[in-house]
């Protein structure tokens, strides 16, 4: 790029691949003169958190955004969990009991004091179409609460009002919409107490199942490889039971379960 000196009109010569991304300055090297500069091209923030507003922030003021739905199997073998307008069913008496929870916990009832009848783990699944209902199916088999988020918004909303134990993320989830950079900024912003009760799953063909380095320098607890689908419950039970053994004191002197 080429800067020119208002005060004595010398032009400077300053490689684009050494300059400083957006405004700066320089000293004119002929008359010492303070030049304010700015870089031809500044790279885009490509973080999670330089995405901007989350997809679940950007609604309109009335207008009420949708979780993702949970997952259930018909008899027939169709699946379950959304009425035709879209808004979720209660498929049993298992999710009118949850959101009767919910509304005494708005209420100012806590939870300790109402328990939702079923235990189950909470799981959001974040992936692409090709793996999102035989992941849903293979949990929901082996006793997990399952929620299929269809896209960004349904994802993020889950994660903030339905209190999920685990989230399962694919890096291509929702791709037109930065699904995966949105969810992971979720879980990234949440506070140390609440990550501590979150249990995040990387779902990639570029990763090897239960290698824990790749883990620790992605920020998750455990990834799975794809090709490894049919052993997901097993692989996240012993993953789980690992979990619950590292936070087992400090669970006990904050008086919370296990996972």
């Amino acid at each position: 790029m080429t800067i020119v000196c208002p005060n004595c009109s010398a032009r400077l010569q300053l490689d684009d691949a050494k300059a400083p991304l957006g405004t700066f300055t320089v000293r004119c090297p002929k008359c010492q003169k303070t030049i304010d500069a700015k870089s031809s091209e500044a790279l885009p923030d490509q973080s999670g958190m330089g995405l901007g507003k989350s997809p679940a922030t950007e609604r309109a003021r009335f207008e009420r955004a949708i979780p993702a739905p949970p997952f259930r199997i018909e008899p027939d073998g169709a699946l379950s969990g959304k009425h035709a307008s879209g808004e979720p069913s209660l498929a049993s008496v298992e999710d009118a009991a949850r959101l009767l929870v919910e509304l005494l916990h708005r209420s100012g009832v806590t939870e300790k004091k109402v328990r939702r009848r079923s235990e189950r783990r909470r799981v959001l699944v974040c992936s692409i179409p090709s793996y999102r209902e035989k992941i849903a199916r293979l949990l929901d088999e082996n006793g997990y609460e399952v929620f299929v988020a269809d896209d960004t918004t349904q994802a993020v909303e889950s994660m903030r009002e339905e209190h999920m134990d685990i989230v399962i993320l694919d890096p291509q989830f929702d791709p037109v919409e930065q699904g995966a950079a949105f969810v992971t900024r979720e879980v990234n912003t949440l506070r140390p107490a609440d990550r501590r009760r979150l249990f995040f799953v990387y779902f990639s063909p570029s990763v090897r199942t239960l290698d824990m380095h790749t883990a620790f320098l992605t920020n998750v607890n455990l990834v799975v490889n794809p090709s490894d689908l049919e052993k997901l419950p097993n692989v996240l039970e012993r993953a789980m039971r690992d979990f619950n053994e590292l936070y087992r004191d400090f669970n006990a002197v904050n008086q919370v379960a296990a996972l």
